[in-house]
Formats: C-alpha cells, sequence, structure tokens
C-alpha cells in the first residue's frame, strides 16, 4: 500500500464526537471535537459526524479527495454488518440510526463501522501499546466499563455484534448488585468510577469515618466525577477510600483473569479516566491477577496502561477504514 493512504476516524460519544486524519502507520494528523447534541435527534447528531469529519480534514490541511476511506465508531447497542445503531442508551432518542449508509453517501467514501470500545482497542492494538502483540483486551474504564478483543489483527465482534461485552460478565451471585443496564451481578456494577462512588456512598451513609465525610455533606452524595477524590483520599492514607480502592482493583482483576482464561491474550490493557489513579492502581490489579491466574498466563500476560488516552477511539476507527480499504482494494 502506499505511504501516502490517509484516513479519518470519528468516535462518537454521549457528549462530543471526536475525529482526526490518520496516516497509514497510525499517526494522528489531526485531532478535533464538536458537540454531539444527542437530544436534538438522530438527523442532527448524523450531520455533526459529517462536520467532524469536515473539521478534521480541514483542521489536517487537507482536501476530502485525499482521504481514502472513513471509520465511524458509536456507543450502544448495535449491527455492525448492517451499520446500524440500534438503541443506544447514552444517544437518546436515536433509535436504527444508519451511520455507515448515511456517511458513505455523504462523502462517497468507503466507510467502516464499529462498537466505540472495539475501536478503541484496535487503535490500541495498532498504534498504541500494543503495536507487536498478536493479541490484546482492552478495559475502558470510565462511568461504565468497555472492552474490546483484538486477536491477529482481527476485532471480535461476535455473531450477533455483542462479541466483548466484558463489563458485563457476571462476577457475583450470591448478593448480586445493579447493574446500570439492569442485570445483577455484572463486572461494571463493582468496578466503574459509578459502583465506585455507589459504594463510598453506601459506606459513607453508614457512618465509616473518612475524610470524604466533608466531600458528602457538601454535595449530598459522590458522584463518578469523585472516583479521583477517592482515589486521593486513598493516597493520603484514608482507610475507607484504600478499601474502596483495593476492591476496586481486585474485580478488575477477575475481569482481566476471566479474559486471560478465555482467550489467553498476549496484553491485558486498562484505559480510560480512572487510569489516572496512577501506577500504584495497576500494580494493586497485576497482584490481584497474579494471585487468582493460573502461573503460566500470570507470569506471561502484560497487564498495562493504555497508551492512546482519548485517541484511541479515532485512531482505532480509522485503522477499521485502513482494514476496508484494504479489503476493496484486494479484490
Amino acid at each position: 500500500m502506499s505511504r501516502d493512504l490517509l484516513f479519518v476516524g470519528v468516535d462518537v460519544g454521549g457528549q462530543t464526537i471526536k475525529a482526526g486524519v490518520v496516516t497509514d502507520q497510525g499517526r494522528a494528523l489531526s485531532s478535533i471535537s464538536v458537540p454531539t447534541e444527542a437530544w436534538k435527534g438522530q438527523e442532527h447528531g448524523l450531520a455533526q459526524m459529517a462536520k467532524a469529519v469536515r473539521e478534521a480534514t480541514q483542521a489536517a490541511g487537507l482536501q476530502l479527495d485525499q482521504i481514502a476511506a472513513i471509520g465511524v465508531a458509536t456507543p450502544g447497542t448495535m449491527d455492525i454488518p448492517a451499520g446500524l445503531i440500534l438503541d443506544p442508551p447514552n444517544l437518546k432518542p436515536w433509535k436504527n440510526v444508519p451511520v455507515r449508509a448515511y456517511i458513505e453517501q455523504e462523502f462517497r467514501k468507503p466507510t467502516a463501522f464499529q462498537n466505540d470500545a472495539n475501536a478503541a482497542a484496535y487503535g490500541e492494538y495498532w498504534a498504541g501499546v500494543g503495536q507487536g502483540v498478536h493479541s490484546l483486551v482492552l478495559f475502558t474504564l470510565g462511568t461504565g466499563i468497555g472492552c474490546g478483543i483484538v486477536v491477529g489483527g482481527v476485532i471480535i465482534e461476535g455473531e450477533h455484534s455483542h462479541g466483548a461485552e466484558v463489563g458485563h460478565i457476571i462476577i457475583e451471585m450470591s448478593k448480586p448488585r445493579r447493574c446500570g443496564c439492569g442485570g445483577l451481578g455484572h463486572l461494571e456494577a463493582y468496578a466503574s468510577a459509578t459502583a465506585l462512588a455507589q459504594r463510598a456512598n453506601e459506606a459513607l451513609s453508614a457512618g465509616e469515618p473518612s475524610i470524604l465525610q466533608t466531600r458528602l455533606r457538601d454535595k449530598g452524595q459522590l458522584t463518578p466525577e469523585d472516583a479521583g477524590e477517592i482515589f486521593q483520599a486513598a493516597a493520603a492514607g484514608d482507610a475507607l477510600a484504600q478499601r474502596l480502592v483495593e476492591e476496586t482493583a481486585y474485580y478488575l482483576a477477575v475481569g482481566a483473569v476471566n479474559m486471560m482464561h478465555t482467550i489467553d491474550p498476549d496484553m491485558v490493557v486498562f484505559g480510560g479516566g480512572m487510569t489516572r489513579a496512577g501506577m500504584g492502581f495497576l500494580e494493586r490489579i497485576r497482584h490481584h491477577v497474579r494471585e487468582m491466574a493460573f502461573p503460566v498466563p500470570a507470569a506471561k500476560t502484560q497487564i498495562v496502561y493504555a497508551q492512546l488516552g482519548n485517541d484511541a477511539g479515532f485512531i482505532g476507527a480509522a485503522g477499521c477504514a485502513r482494514i476496508l480499504y484494504q479489503k476493496l482494494a484486494s479484490k
């Protein structure tokens, strides 16, 4: 392939749409964002995606005719082969949105469509911390827990576009917590920033002593955005915060070990806002993985933080566009 091929990746989020032009080697030439404004309806949302493509291209100092293909990654339930977002909880009131067809028709370019966590995983595999490995699993840690799996350059989408929903594996059956999706005992209900805040609120409301009690009095309750304060309190020696952080590391290790015992990847990657807790948090995850995993994967699987930050989604989406372009060019 020519080294001059360029791709646009688009990463649609509940609040913002990120986009950038990416080279054939995975280097971002631009990075822009526009508001999603989901409440204005899906037609407006599609127009915002198109706007992001144009702005990303302009920001790179390029013309649209220099773009080989486009990739779009979105959250929510989807039909990947059909190019549809079905019923995304973070993009209400959208339903059955023909993302791929719209972008393809708007720009007359080959257009790839992918789940946002899958795209982020592929971004790390292609251009981030996973360069050179054969397989990886990415956990994205935020208000929820997303996941993507890449094996031999192939994203594991599943037969029904629901592959790698690892945030919803069941890790507790005896007294399960309720997940945001409505299910019981899911990993996300224990290890997301939302779950961390909920568990903190429960302990504080029960009267457990903590420097976080002041924060609770000021705000009424802690929110997922306060996860950083819980990590800071733990670093300052607060016993409750330390217990909550340690439990979170343990739960994430349970998720990692489940994947290690299922697909045996080269690497397990953690990304998202909670990784700002620092290397100490990662070391606790590694500790619990070593305690629970079979000896060989425990010794050989790399447990690392992601490298690409918030750019992983659009870089991975561009990587998916590159794969599509290669497939079409080979016919």
